[in-house]
């Protein structure tokens, strides 16, 4: 009878071989009864309990009913530990959330709120899709799937994007984090570290926070103009598209627009598109038999207004409607001729420069005169402050004369230190600084307050560059460059650098002629372009690099 306790195994290869064997002889049974009986005896021994080690589980453990109870108690106060702990970092987390200042977006981006759809059969985006029918994808649904597949791949949200109020070390991981937000991410936010974007509350973490907030270039130049070297590059000039067939008398960039006009000699006005590549032409007119001695743009830049050299008829030039409108007769105007004329800075008024002294106060809209101002001898140069004002206006006599434009009265009057006869006048934009040039090549730079009360204002500095009459004075409009110039001799044209007082030792300095006899001279809107128009019917164009914008 077979043994219940035997557990059939399957038949292998070596038990089948093992089958084949011839079978063994039978043992003795006696002698196997022994056997079986001393191996009862050798398992009854091992086991038995030693007393040494009874004795040394007492000693250790105690009884087996006392090891019972300190195990349950230990259990029962290890619960309520854990309980309590859970309890009081609840808390914490309640209070910690409570006084975690609210957080906002480093910026926004109006093209994220836009639904655009993103294709997903991009190699880039191929893993990431779920099927054939997800071939596009909102941008919102793309930046979910990719967060939800970079938490995967780290077991879940790391620890470096749960918020915390202790400020972190950008580390080369945080890096490659955003480097490949910002290279697959609609949204920077998503997958970037929260502490890169929370500000702490010092001076040091706001200031990053600020530059996280801006792009752009941040190792840039500083702020001010650096004097001694002007970095800037020759462009091709300005009216290259159409050169003047005369001397140019007039250059000046438009107040709004990225546009140049010239004019002169030869009867023309032209408009030009300035990149500082081509400077393609928009426009030309040309006014028969009318040699134009100065042109400017209105204060709103609609208007270009032209004066001739023979008589007292000037030319307005509309630029929207493309019409010219001849000004034959000025109501209230004794003038032979009229020349030189400045815009008024409150708009829609021109001053006419007249004789024996006299300036003119002419309004657009009805053509006439509304009042007139008279200093002795000749004028030879009138500026305005950059609030209009104020009215500035030398003699060839030397003499500076200041006007409150509002009452026509004479706020002051003084002597031009050194100056024999005066030739020109500037004031600039920031409403700082006076310069008055002179027949023998000085110019004197006032502080305009002293202009306005002393009566005896001494100059800031005397500048003595130019050999020749001083005909052309401009600020900049950041009020950091005076460029002075003679037309009196050719290669006479200085840029001054203003918060130090001293010329700039690159320009007017070339390995050969280009700047030959300069007439007009002016700066763009925000300074990024300087030009000055010479005797050779070019206008030569400057590209001044420290200045960013037009």
């Amino acid at each position: 009878m077979e043994d219940e306790n035997v557990i059939k195994l399957p038949l292998t290869k070596k038990s089948a071989a093992a089958a084949k064997r011839p079978p063994l002889t039978k043992a003795d049974p006696e002698k196997e009864a022994r056997k079986r009986q001393k191996n009862a005896e050798s398992v009854a021994v091992l086991g038995e309990t030693d007393s040494s080690v009874k004795l040394l589980e007492h000693l250790v453990f105690g009884a087996e009913d006392e090891l019972v109870e300190r195990l349950v108690a230990d259990e029962e106060s290890g619960n309520l530990l854990l309980e309590d702990r859970d309890e009081e970092s609840d808390n914490e987390e309640a209070v910690r959330h409570q006084l975690q200042p609210s957080k906002t977006a480093a910026w926004v981006d109006e093209d994220d709120e836009l639904e655009e759809e993103v294709d997903m059969r991009h190699r880039f985006r191929r893993d990431l899709m779920r099927g054939d029918t997800e071939s596009t994808m909102s941008k919102q649904k793309l930046q979910q799937r990719m967060k939800e597949q970079f938490q995967k791949s780290m077991g879940g949200t790391p620890s470096w994007a749960e918020s915390s109020s202790k400020k972190k070390k950008t580390t080369g991981s945080d890096k490659q984090r955003i480097y490949w937000c910002f290279y697959f991410c609609s949204s920077p936010a998503c997958c970037i570290p929260e502490h890169l974007f929370d500000p702490a509350g010092d001076d040091d973490d706001e200031e990053e926070d600020d530059l996280l907030r801006r792009t752009g270039n941040f190792v840039g130049s500083p702020d001010r103009l650096p004097g001694g070297i002007l970095a800037m590059k020759r462009c091709c000039d300005a009216n290259k598209a159409r050169p003047s067939e005369d001397r140019l008398s007039s250059v000046q960039f438009h107040p709004s627009a990225q546009v140049v006009m010239t004019a002169g000699l030869d009867h023309s006005i032209s408009l030009f598109q300035v990149d500082g590549l081509t400077n393609p032409k928009i426009q030309s007119i040309h006014l028969e038999q009318f040699p134009i001695h100065k042109a400017q743009f209105s204060l709103d830049g609609e208007t270009v207004i032209a004066t001739g050299m023979k008589n007292k008829m000037f030319y307005l030039y509309d630029m929207m409607e493309g019409r010219i409108t001849p000004v034959n007769s000025i109501r209230g105007l004794n003038e032979t001729r009229v020349k030189e004329f400045q815009v008024c800075p409150e708009g829609g008024t021109l001053l006419l420069t007249g004789t024996n002294g006299y300036l003119h106060l002419l309004t657009l809209k009805t053509k006439e005169v509304v009042h007139s101002v008279k200093m002795n001898g000749s004028v030879s140069g009138a500026a305005f402050s950059s609030d209009g004002s104020k009215l500035f206006a030398n003699s060839d006599e030397g003499e500076v004369y200041v006007w409150d434009m509002r009452s026509s009265r004479c706020m002051n009057r003084f002597a031009d230190d050194g100056c024999v006869k005066g030739t020109s006048i500037a004031a600039s934009r920031d409403s700082r600084l006076l310069a008055c040039g002179s027949h023998s090549g000085v110019v004197n730079v006032y502080s305009l307050e002293s202009c306005l009360h002393s009566p005896n204002p001494k100059p800031l500095k005397s500048l003595m560059n130019l050999l020749t009459v001083v005909s052309s004075l401009t600020f900049n409009p950041t009020s950091d460059i005076l460029a002075i110039a003679s037309r009196a001799e050719d290669e006479a044209v200085r840029l001054i650098h203003l918060p130090s007082l001293t010329a700039f030792s690159n320009f007017g300095v070339t390995a050969r002629k280009v700047i030959y006899r300069a007439s007009c001279l002016d700066f763009s809107p925000h300074s990024g372009f300087f030009s000055l128009a010479n005797n050779r019917g070019r206008a030569l164009l400057y590209r001044l690099l420290h200045y960013k914008d037009f």
